[in-house]
């Protein structure tokens, strides 16, 4: 059971801190909800305490964890020779999972395919979210703030870059 002051991850929304837990009647139907406060931004969002599991509310992750991600951002990816819509609906269903290091491999993939060919609308938005998640999952994992995570994430692909 989560409580208030714990560090989660909101699938497709990012990472955000448990500020309280109230309960509110949202169509015609009262239940508890845990309110999470969210670094990007500082959106604040309602999930209903009961479907916190089905839709997949976590933890954020700890030390070793941050390691594995930086280890992805800078892992050489694999080749994918689909076409854009194939590889949108993999990013797509690779972001909705949850799974930070997957969400870290498109984040690695759209920035550097982006430096060989301009990504298109839609991968480009999918970057930016993408992005949003992980940052904000770095930001709580790492006590760092924003600005400084996304400065890291982007010295990581300019160490990346030059290594080739």
């Amino acid at each position: 059971m989560l409580a208030i002051g714990d560090k989660v991850v909101y699938p497709m929304h990012g990472a955000g801190v448990i500020e309280a837990v109230e309960e509110h009647e949202v169509l015609g139907l009262r239940q508890a909800y845990y309110i999470l406060t969210m670094p990007y931004g500082g959106m604040k969002v309602m999930i209903p305490m009961k479907n916190a599991d089905n839709i997949g509310l976590r933890e954020v992750i700890g030390e070793p964890e941050v390691s594995r991600v930086i280890d992805v951002l800078q892992t050489a990816p694999i080749q994918v020779n689909a076409n854009w819509n194939r590889r949108f609906n993999v990013n797509l269903s690779k972001i909705k999972s949850g799974n930070i290091f997957e969400v870290a491999e498109v984040v690695r993939n759209l920035m550097l395919q982006d430096r060989v060919k301009k990504l298109s609308t839609g991968e480009r938005r999918l970057l930016d979210t993408a992005r949003q998640i992980l940052v904000s999952e770095l930001v709580l994992a790492c006590n760092m703030d924003l600005s400084s995570v996304e400065l890291w994430i982007d010295g990581l692909f300019a160490e990346n870059t030059s290594d080739h």
